[in-house]
C-alpha cells in the first residue's frame, strides 16, 4: 500500500499494461491540451511520494460534447452574448469569436467512465462527476519515470485519456466514445525547490477585470496580449528552477486557448487551475468574475502538496488578489517568499489605503507592489527565515 493508505501502481485495482497507447515522453514547452474525441485534458502536477521512491500523478479533465450548430441551446447562448457585447454580424463571424465561444458551447457528459494512460500503463479514472470533469490520483514507480526522460523542474510528462470502452451507456449519435484518445501533460514538481503561484488575468494577460464589457470583449474578440515585460522575467525565474502554477478565476473552458498563448508569447509551462463554470448557471455578465474562495483553496492544496517548497505570490490590484495573498501568507508564516501585486486602474487612494492595510499585517518587505514587470527582476526584501535554502532552488 502506498502511504497515502491507496493501492500502488502494481496492485491498484484496474491497472493494466497499455497496450494501443505509446510510451509517455517528456516535453520542456507547454503545449495546447488538445483533446481528440470527447475528452479535453488540463495541465497538471506531480509530486514526489514514499521518500521519492514514486510520482504522485494527478490526470484532470472533462468529457464533453460539441452542441450542434443547429442546436437551440447554442443558438440562444450566441443571441445573448452578441446582445449584451452589441456585437454584429461580421464581428460574431471573426475567427476569434468562432473559437472562443466554441469552447463554452458544448454538452458535459456526465456519468461516463474513463481511463487514462502513462507511462505504458493504464489506470481507472472513475466516473465524471455531474459537471462532467473527472479527476484521478496514482502512484508510479520513480525508477520507471526516470525512463521516459529528464525530470528536472520544468518538464512535461505525456499522459492520455479515453472514455472507456467497457461503458454501459451506449454511445449517442455524434459521441466518439471508445474512439478518441486525448493527449494531456504533467508537469514534475520535485519535493523542494521555490515555485510561483501566478494569476492569469491582468498578471501575465491584459484583461481589464475591472471593465466587465472589455473583459468580455478581450476574452471573446481579441487575441491575448501578454503583460509588457512580465515573460522574460517568468522566463528568467524558470533558468534558476522555479516552478509555476497558474491560479485564476477564468474558466476551465479557456485552457485551451490560454495554454497557447501561454507557448506563443513564451510563458513559462506550469500547471492550470481555473474556475469551474457552467454556461446555464449565471448571464454573460457573470460569467468571469472574481472568486476570492476558490481561488483560496486552489492555493491551500498547492501548498499543501509542496509541504518543503517556497512560493512567491503574484497578482494584481484588480480584483482580491491582494487580500487572498495575505490571507495566505499569515496562515503560512515561513513558507511564502514574496507578495507581488501588479498596479491597475482604480482610485489611487482607495487603493494606497488598501495596500497599506495589507502591509501592516503581514511582516515588513513581504509585500510588493510594481507598475512596470522590470521592477520584479530585484528578490523579494523579505526572505522567509524557515525556508530551506537548496540548491536549484529560484532566486528567492
Amino acid at each position: 500500500m502506498r502511504d497515502d493508505g491507496r493501492a500502488s501502481e502494481a496492485t491498484a485495482p484496474g491497472v493494466r499494461r497499455q497496450r494501443p497507447l505509446p510510451e509517455g515522453r517528456v516535453h520542456r514547452h507547454l503545449l495546447p491540451p488538445r483533446g481528440t474525441g470527447m475528452i479535453v485534458l488540463f495541465p497538471t502536477y506531480a509530486r514526489q511520494a514514499a521518500g521519492g521512491r514514486k510520482w504522485r500523478i494527478t490526470v484532470a479533465g472533462m468529457a464533453i460534447r460539441p452542441l450542434p450548430r443547429t442546436s437551440r441551446r447554442r443558438a440562444m447562448a450566441v443571441a445573448v452574448l452578441k446582445r449584451v457585447m452589441g456585437l454584429d454580424d461580421e464581428q460574431c463571424a471573426a475567427p476569434v469569436f468562432q473559437q472562443r465561444s466554441a469552447s463554452f458551447l458544448f454538452q458535459r457528459l456526465v456519468g461516463r467512465h474513463v481511463r487514462c494512460g502513462v507511462g505504458g500503463l493504464q489506470f481507472t479514472a472513475g466516473q465524471t462527476d455531474r459537471t462532467g470533469h473527472f479527476a484521478t490520483t496514482f502512484d508510479i514507480d520513480a525508477d520507471r519515470i526516470a525512463g521516459l526522460g529528464d525530470r528536472t523542474t520544468g518538464t512535461w510528462l505525456t499522459t492520455s485519456a479515453w472514455l472507456d470502452d467497457d461503458d454501459d451507456a451506449e454511445p449517442e449519435a455524434g459521441d466518439a466514445a471508445g474512439t478518441g484518445i486525448a493527449s494531456g501533460i504533467v508537469h514534475l514538481v520535485p519535493e523542494r525547490g521555490a515555485s510561483v503561484i501566478s494569476d492569469i488575468d491582468d498578471t501575465v494577460k491584459l484583461s481589464n477585470v475591472a471593465n466587465r464589457r472589455e473583459l468580455l470583449a478581450n476574452t471573446f474578440l481579441r487575441e491575448f496580449v501578454a503583460v509588457p515585460g512580465i515573460g522574460p522575467i517568468y522566463r528568467q525565474w524558470e533558468k534558476e528552477g522555479v516552478a509555476f502554477h497558474y491560479v485564476s478565476s477564468s474558466p476551465w473552458q479557456l485552457a485551451d486557448s490560454l495554454s497557447g498563448f501561454f507557448r506563443d508569447v513564451g510563458l513559462p509551462s506550469g500547471s492550470l487551475h481555473l474556475k469551474l463554470f457552467r454556461l446555464k448557471d449565471s448571464t454573460p455578465l457573470g460569467w468571469l468574475p472574481s472568486r476570492k474562495r476558490s481561488k483560496r483553496r486552489a492555493i491551500e492544496r498547492i501548498l499543501a502538496d509542496f509541504p518543503s517548497r517556497r512560493f512567491l505570490l503574484v497578482g494584481d490590484s484588480g480584483e482580491r488578489d491582494p487580500e487572498v495573498y495575505a490571507q495566505v501568507a499569515r496562515r503560512h508564516p515561513g513558507r511564502i517568499a514574496g507578495v507581488m501585486i501588479r498596479r491597475v486602474e482604480g482610485p489611487r487612494p482607495a487603493t494606497e489605503k488598501r495596500f497599506a492595510r495589507i502591509e501592516r499585517r503581514l511582516p515588513a518587505g513581504l509585500v510588493r507592489v510594481f507598475t512596470d514587470a522590470d521592477e520584479l527582476a530585484a528578490p523579494p526584501a523579505h526572505r522567509a527565515p524557515a525556508a530551506p535554502v537548496v540548491p536549484g532552488a529560484g532566486p528567492w
